[in-house]
């Protein structure tokens, strides 16, 4: 089923259409959730939360803005990261660093991983310095927008810009 049909039967309700999202997209939302969380049954948990958001909130969906999956990812993410915050984690506890993340991609016992590992580090390798600091802090510390800032003492503004940036810059690496 193409994503603006499923959108359009999702708006409608349609149990099926619910049954296929979630057929499509449960094992990688889980990947996700699972990476940032490190828990089987919180994962289960807050993946279940995801899809009754994502039920509960598709008017909200907004294709002009970016893809259905896209914004599933970001409903994922930021649950995840309630979750976090709501046991009390720190930041310093959300998640492992960029280096950590590498590294245990390497881990010998998983060939599967130890191939991403190869096209992180490649790209990573290849960002600017302060792209390296936004990413590691937005994506693989699970800091908002607004922590980084504090964090890094600059602008709102300027965090936004250079995530902006910083995403483009890795879209055109991983194209070449």
């Amino acid at each position: 089923m193409e994503q603006e049909l499923l959108v359009k039967e999702l708006l409608k309700k349609d149990n099926y259409s619910f049954t296929l999202l979630y057929d499509n997209y449960s094992r990688s939302l889980y990947g996700v959730i699972y990476n940032l969380i490190k828990n089987k049954e919180e994962s289960e948990d807050v993946l279940q939360e995801v899809f009754v958001k994502i039920w509960n909130n598709i008017d909200s969906y907004n294709e002009t803005k970016g893809r259905l999956y896209t914004w599933m990812l970001n409903i994922a993410r930021n649950t995840s990261i309630d979750k976090l915050r709501s046991k009390g984690y720190n930041n310093s506890q959300k998640n492992l660093s960029a280096d950590n993340f590498v590294y245990m991609l390497e881990d010998n016992s998983k060939a599967l991983n130890r191939i991403d590992a190869i096209g992180i580090k490649k790209f990573i390798k290849k960002l600017k310095p302060k792209c390296i600091q936004i990413i590691e802090l937005l994506f693989f510390q699970g800091y908002t927008q607004q922590e980084a800032s504090e964090e890094l003492e600059i602008p709102l503004g300027t965090v936004k810009t250079n995530n902006r940036n910083c995403m483009n810059e890795l879209r055109t690496i991983i194209n070449e």
